[in-house]
């Protein structure tokens, strides 16, 4: 691991504080880069987050892929804390904290739309932004791209029935710009292009030893690129909602009291289900994080368009923007120094050899 990555956590504080300054010194450009969004994704941020993703999609073997179902024990647990535990947890949260603990605080009428916002974060498991976390966990590539795939063909049918359930209401607009967009953005680009450039390493190489070597070369040299990626996003992240995090710094700290209590608690227990059912580290970490990030463009779209622009609601899902990669991160620290709690890492799934020979 490079002094960058050691240190990795005092960037990212740096590069939030110079988001907050930028949006204070550039405010035109900040507004600028802000306006280039469509469906609630901005276009700039998702740049970004492809060049993060992109080195790891280049180490997705689609051949493997096909064999992941041969360890279902990360998908089992990542399917059922998202959509049997978390939403629920959050919802449960929301009630404790906004109908309960800061009832006094927050003006009369409001809890609804605070509780509301937690559940629309709730609902929507990563899309993106845990390619990155697996990464700097040296998670399994071919497996966390299953169980993201899964979970987003599940996002599909699921999100709005439990979105419905918790609001108590019926008409829940689905933003489909949104989730096909993200999905597209996040998933089907940077996989794409990792897919097209594993086979032009392949070609070129003398043997398949060689192509995965060449593979892995390539990755590691990319690594630092996803690094800088993922503080340029910090800083952009932090710039965007700079106004709103200065002018109401006590409501922006409420909202991330049960965030935090849902994000720690989260990952504590996909993690401790995955080391008491035994799975190899390369997956746990993978399949504790999907569960504790959100998907965040479609929460903040959908509580747009349930409850207006400067909603509460829509202000609750910007500020799970903003909690979940320093969060995140404090977790990737933790994963990478558990490593030893797990039974020894399994090699990431490989074809089978009469296929090599086809």
């Amino acid at each position: 691991m490079s002094a960058f990555e050691r240190y990795l956590s005092v960037w990212v504080a740096l590069a939030i504080l110079g988001g907050l300054a930028l949006g204070q010194i550039a405010p035109a450009l900040v507004g600028f880069l802000a306006a280039l969004e469509y469906g609630s994704v901005n276009f700039v941020v998702a740049v970004l987050i492809w060049a993060m993703v992109y080195p790891m999609m280049v180490a997705v073997d689609f051949r493997a892929l096909a064999r992941v179902h041969e360890r279902p024990k990360g998908l089992i647990i990542t399917l059922a804390v998202n959509w049997l535990i978390k939403p629920f947890t959050m919802a449960a949260l929301g009630v404790l904290f906004f109908e309960g603990v800061f009832a006094p605080v927050i003006a009369p009428g409001t809890a609804g739309q605070y509780i509301a916002g937690l559940i629309l974060l709730g609902a929507a498991p990563c899309t993106a932004m845990v390619f990155v976390w697996s990464q700097l966990t040296r998670g399994d590539p071919n497996y966390t791209l299953a169980q993201v795939s899964l979970n987003d063909a599940i996002m599909v049918f699921a999100y709005a029935p439990i979105v419905a359930l918790l609001l108590g209401v019926t008409d829940i607009a689905v933003p489909w710009a949104t989730l096909v967009l993200s999905v597209g953005l996040y998933v089907v680009i940077p996989l794409g292009a990792g897919i097209a450039t594993r086979i032009l390493m392949s070609r070129r190489a003398a043997s398949p030893a060689a192509a995965e070597a060449a593979v892995g070369a390539f990755t590691a040299r990319a690594k630092p690129f996803s690094v800088v990626g993922l503080l340029a996003t910090v800083v952009l992240l932090f710039g965007f909602q700079g106004e709103v995090i200065l002018a109401q710094p006590l409501v922006i700290a409420m909202i991330a009291v049960p965030l935090l209590i849902q994000s720690y608690g989260i990952f504590a227990l996909a993690y401790w289900a995955a080391r008491a059912w035994r799975v190899p580290h390369n997956v746990a970490a993978p399949c504790a994080m999907i569960g504790t990030s959100n998907f965040f463009e479609l929460a903040v779209a959908v509580a747009i368009g349930l409850f207006g622009l400067n909603s509460i609601a829509a202000l609750v899902t910007v500020v799970g923007v903003l909690v979940e990669v320093p969060v995140m991160l404090s977790l990737v620290w933790f994963a990478n120094r558990t490593r030893a709690w797990f039974p020894a890492e399994e090699t990431p799934i490989r074809p089978s050899r009469s296929r090599e020979q086809t």
